[in-house]
C-alpha cells in the first residue's frame, strides 16, 4: 500500500458480487477523523526525523500496550504492568493463569512477525493468516467452545487450521451468535484476501483495515484467536500503509462489541468510525509520549 500522508478519497463501495459485509456508504462523519489522523501522522513523521533513536522505544511500548489490550478484551487477567514485566523479564506473577502469560508471549511474537511480513512485502493471504493463528495458539492444548445444545465444552486446539465444527458464541442475553459454517470458511477467507488486494489503491487504508477486521470476525475461521487475529490483520494493513497500529483499548470493549453488533446488522459505518478513532487516539498518545522521560525509564 502507498506510504504517503495524503488521505485517499473516501468512496462508496458497491459490488453486486460481494456480500453486504463489504459495502459502505459515504460517511461525512468520518472525514474530520481522517483529517485529524493525517495531521497527527505528519507530526509523528517529523518527530521520528528529529528523534530517530526514540522510535524503537515507541514501537516497543506499542507492542506491550497492544498485547495487553488485545488479550484483555478476550479475557486475560494480566494487568498492563504484569504484561510488560513478563515480556521483559520472562517471569510470571503468582496467582495468574499460565495461559494468560502464554497468550502474552504468543501475541508479542505475532507482532514481531508483522515487521517481517512488511519488510518482505508479503501479501495478505490465507497462508499468512494461518501462520499468525499458529503463533497465537502456540502451546495451547485446548480451546473453550459451545456445543449445539449451548453447553460449554473444551475441544482440542488446532493452531493454524481452519475450524472443522461451528464455533458458536453465547451472548449476554442468552442467545447464540453463529459465525460462518466451516464448509464455507476457505472460500470466505479467500474472498477476504482477494478483496484486500483489490482495494489497495481504491480505498483509504483505514477503511480497508476496518472492513477486513470486521469480516474476519464475521467469518471466525479458527477455533480460537479470531478476535486477536482480526485486530492483527487490521493493524498489518495500517502498518503497511505507514500508520502505527490502532490499539482497541480494553476499557472500550463494550463500545467495540456494540459497533461490531451494528455491523452484523448491516451498518459498517459506526465500526469504521470506531477504528479510525482508535487510531487517532493511539497516534495522540504517541505524540504525547514521544519525548517524555518515562518512555525511556519504563523500557
Amino acid at each position: 500500500m502507498k506510504n504517503n500522508n495524503k488521505t485517499p478519497e473516501i468512496m462508496t463501495t458497491s459490488n453486486p458480487n460481494m456480500p453486504m459485509s463489504y459495502e459502505i456508504e459515504e460517511n461525512p462523519v468520518l472525514h474530520p477523523v481522517l483529517q485529524r489522523i493525517d495531521s497527527q501522522r505528519s507530526e509523528i513523521d517529523l518527530l521520528k526525523t528529529e528523534q530517530p533513536n526514540l522510535w524503537d522505544i515507541v514501537q516497543k511500548k506499542l507492542k506491550f500496550t497492544w498485547t495487553y489490550d488485545s488479550n484483555a478484551i478476550e479475557g486475560s487477567t494480566l494487568s498492563l504492568g504484569e504484561t510488560i514485566f513478563y515480556l521483559q523479564e520472562g517471569l510470571t506473577v503468582e496467582g495468574k493463569p499460565l495461559k494468560d502469560f502464554l497468550d502474552a508471549s504468543n501475541h508479542a511474537e505475532a507482532i514481531e512477525l508483522l515487521y517481517d511480513v512488511i519488510s518482505n512485502q508479503r501479501p495478505v493471504s490465507e497462508g499468512l493468516m494461518k501462520e499468525i493463528n499458529a503463533l497465537l495458539l502456540s502451546g495451547v492444548k485446548s480451546t473453550p467452545a459451545i456445543d449445539e445444545h449451548g453447553e460449554r465444552i473444551e475441544k482440542k486446539a488446532r493452531p493454524g487450521e481452519y475450524k472443522q465444527v461451528p464455533n458458536h458464541v453465547l451472548k449476554t442475553d442468552g442467545s447464540i451468535h453463529h459465525y460462518v459454517e466451516p464448509v464455507h470458511v476457505a472460500s470466505e477467507m479467500q474472498r477476504l484476501c482477494n478483496w484486500i488486494a483489490e482495494q489497495e489503491n481504491e480505498l483509504n487504508a483505514i477503511i480497508i483495515a476496518a472492513i477486513a477486521h470486521y469480516n474476519m470476525v464475521r467469518i471466525h475461521p479458527f477455533d480460537d484467536g479470531n478476535g486477536r487475529g482480526a485486530r492483527i490483520l487490521m493493524n498489518l494493513i495500517l502498518m503497511k500503509d505507514g500508520h502505527p497500529p490502532a490499539i482497541v483499548r480494553n476499557e472500550q470493549r463494550r463500545k467495540y462489541l456494540e459497533v461490531l453488533g451494528q455491523a452484523d446488522n448491516g451498518d459498517l459505518n459506526p465500526f469504521i468510525e470506531f477504528i479510525a478513532t482508535s487510531l487517532a487516539q493511539t497516534q495522540s498518545t504517541i505524540i504525547e509520549k514521544f519525548g517524555a522521560t518515562d518512555m525511556i525509564k519504563d523500557c
